[in-house]
């Protein structure tokens, strides 16, 4: 990616291309990126996996967020994942909360482990 290249990140830091467009066109593209991540909220409803299937298949991760909203919205956490995993068996799913900070520890140390596979060093 050129433009990358022109940001000129030190070898081995992360670099995060956030999907600025819809659910569809994005996931048809190759950025050349080490990992994919779909970040998905429980506000947005379960059939997102089934719906957008070409997103959820290609992706390495999963971060399902705002768990803390769980009580407040309807959204079965087992249909979600069941679509998800239907789609891709070897999606990894990060429950977490950015209000609380529930599941971050998780995420945090995937994303450790990309950093330090890429050969960059801990922060």
């Amino acid at each position: 990616m050129p433009e990358v290249r022109e940001l000129d990140p030190p070898r081995g830091a992360l670099v995060f291309v956030e999907n600025v467009g819809n659910l569809v066109c994005p996931a048809l593209f190759d950025l050349g990126e080490r990992a994919r991540v779909v970040v998905a909220s429980v506000t947005e409803g379960q059939d997102k996996p089934a719906k957008y299937p070409h997103m959820f298949a290609p992706a390495d991760a999963l971060v399902l967020n705002k768990f803390d909203l769980l009580p407040h919205v309807s959204f079965d956490v087992g249909a979600f994942l069941a679509h998800a995993h239907h789609v891709n068996r070897k999606l990894r799913v990060f429950p977490v909360s950015a209000q609380t900070g529930e599941g971050l520890a998780a995420w945090y140390d995937w994303l450790l482990e990309l950093l330090l596979e890429a050969g960059g060093s801990p922060p």
